[in-house]
């Protein structure tokens, strides 16, 4: 068999320079609190708890005073910033300068329609990291949509912002976007723009791996993407290649592949999502290369 590894997977920026800082901050102490897991990925969870990277949530922030604590990729809302003051705690902030720039933009557009008697509304999963960072510029008042179901919580007769949690889909942006568009012409009869301003705030860098992962899907017969299960990046980016390649399995780890899923000529190739370590990825590749051996001595 012949096993590849997708070259465009792995960490996104904002994940490769959250775990380099948290790396070399361990590297000068003992102890460093994250607020929530550092990246989606139990493994790579694992490896830096070991290091010293202690995870804590939002409730034991409160209780801390005197420590330093890493904030990760995904940002934090304002509150985050209030309660480390208050607490005298160091914060190593490792917010994505793409997620960054995304919360002053909705806090400038919050703002905004404040004065309109509008409406921020974000294209997101609600309790999500970056989706709770967002709704804290804006007072808790954004409306958070993922299903059909939840455009009833919008009023069509109010000015709307729709901005998007930097990785979701850019297709389900656009189609969301378009049923609101919809809606606000029913609602009033006609539409201009300032019934509605769609800020596509995807990050690029996430949306383009989607084409690039529908290409290697392709090109394989079989495809192994790697992912913690917690993902939405990695569940949204697994479904882009099981539309290209029926034979697409969803895998944590190396202890979850399954000999019966190859053929002896398979191609078969190692993806995974901005949140999967490439060292992970090696060692999936480092396994169905061994379990290849052992078929063959058989």
């Amino acid at each position: 068999m012949q096993v590849t590894i997708d070259k465009n997977s792995g960490y996104c920026f904002g994940v490769e320079f959250a775990i380099k800082m948290a790396e070399d901050e361990m590297e000068h102490s003992d102890l460093l609190y994250c607020l929530g897991d550092i990246v989606h990925n139990d493994m790579e969870v694992k490896r830096l708890r070991e290091k010293g990277l202690v995870v804590i949530d939002r409730d034991q922030l409160h209780e801390l005073t005197n420590c330093k604590v890493l904030i990760r990729a995904h940002g934090e809302p304002p509150e985050t910033y209030k309660t480390a003051i208050e607490n005298n705690i160091e914060l190593i902030d490792a917010s994505c300068p793409v997620v960054l720039k995304l919360q002053h933009r909705v806090k400038n557009a919050f703002d905004k329609m404040e004065k309109e008697n509008g409406q921020i509304v974000i294209y997101g999963k609600k309790g999500h990291a970056e989706v709770i960072g967002l709704t804290g510029q804006t007072l808790e008042k954004a409306i958070v949509v993922m299903e059909d179901s939840d455009l009833d919580k919008i009023d069509y007769n109010k000015p709307v912002t729709l901005f998007s949690q930097t990785t979701k889909s850019t297709k389900g942006f656009y189609e969301l976007s378009q049923k609101i568009e919809d809606r606000i012409k029913q609602a009033k009869g006609d539409f201009t723009e300032l019934d509605f301003n769609a800020n596509d705030s995807i990050c690029r860098q996430v949306s383009n791996r989607e084409p690039q992962l529908q290409r290697f899907a392709q090109e394989n017969d079989v495809v192994l993407f790697v992912s913690g299960k917690k993902s939405s990046n990695g569940k949204a980016l697994y479904q882009v290649c099981l539309n290209e390649n029926s034979r697409s399995y969803f895998i944590e780890n190396e202890t979850e592949v399954d000999p019966e899923w190859f053929h002896a000529t398979d191609k078969v190739g190692i993806c995974g999502a901005t949140s999967t370590p490439m060292w992970l990825m090696e060692q999936v590749k480092a396994h169905v290369e061994i379990m290849e051996e052992k078929f063959l001595q058989a």
